[in-house]
């Protein structure tokens, strides 16, 4: 099995948030996925993303392939001090609630195109 260390797209327009995902590589990019080992806010200012380094090794060590911006998150989670680097499981708690709201909205938006064409 091939795997990807990916980001997938999350926030709405000119909101951008990403999670970070482990997937299958023969699924599409908007498709199933592993697990999410953190997320990435570009537009945050100072420490816009957390990563479960754990994991990543783990997958890294299992043959992960990641893309070239996960690849540049996992380098900069490395060189952060001890107590800022995330080592366990990322909870929706640090998830920024902007990015959860999006997503909920995005979620309601694709249920109701989904309703109209089945009326």
């Amino acid at each position: 099995m091939a795997v990807k260390i990916r980001l997938r797209r999350m926030g709405s327009r000119n909101a951008a948030f990403y999670r970070v995902i482990i997937q299958d590589s023969r699924r599409a990019p908007t498709g199933r996925f592993i697990e999410t080992i953190g997320w990435y806010d570009p537009k945050q200012e100072g420490n816009n993303f957390s990563l479960n380094l754990d994991r990543a090794d783990y997958w890294l060590s299992n043959g992960a392939q990641p893309s070239d911006t996960a690849a540049s998150l996992i380098k900069k989670a490395r060189a952060l001090p001890v107590e800022q680097a995330v080592s366990g499981e990322v909870t929706e708690q640090e998830v920024p609630v902007a990015a959860v709201e999006a997503e909920e909205a995005a979620e309601e938006v694709v249920a109701e195109e989904a309703t109209e064409e089945k009326a």
